[in-house]
């Protein structure tokens, strides 16, 4: 049974980096996900821009949280493609995340990176990511 609200935001504050990155889940379930990560002076490249780590954090996470909610915790991310469509100038990310199939092994998700403005959001980035269920991974002793 995939774990509730409370519970995956128990998941996250567990995570050292995530609770260095002040990331907060505003939204769990199986129709997506949404990670709220903030921007900072201290995350930004050379020109001004949210760095593409921070883009990459944001999505691999909502990505897996979305997997999560879906099909429990026992999953890893197996790899991910990020494109980035418009550069983040302010201060947070929301990252977006649902499953677009959830198999026996692999369970594939999409995610939209969006910096919210008031006069309406930005995309700011697509993801797409394929999770192994841990219960088949060879050599961490489960399955």
């Amino acid at each position: 049974m995939p774990p509730s609200l409370d519970q995956a935001r128990v998941a996250l504050a567990a995570q050292p980096f995530s609770r260095l990155l002040g990331a907060q889940l505003n939204r769990f379930g199986p129709d997506g996900v949404e990670l709220r990560v903030p921007v900072c002076p201290a995350h930004r490249q050379q020109h001004g821009f949210a760095h593409g780590g921070r883009l990459g954090y944001a999505a691999d996470n909502a990505l897996t949280f979305a997997a999560g909610a879906v099909a429990g915790p026992e999953g890893l991310t197996a790899g991910y493609t990020i494109n980035v469509l418009a550069p983040v100038l302010g201060d947070r990310l929301l990252a977006r995340a649902w499953v677009i199939s959830a198999g026996q092994r692999l369970i594939v998700t999409r995610c939209e990176l969006i910096e919210p403005h008031p006069a309406g959001d930005r995309l700011s980035a697509i993801a797409h990511c394929t999770i192994a269920r841990t219960t088949y991974i060879a050599g961490l002793g489960v399955g």
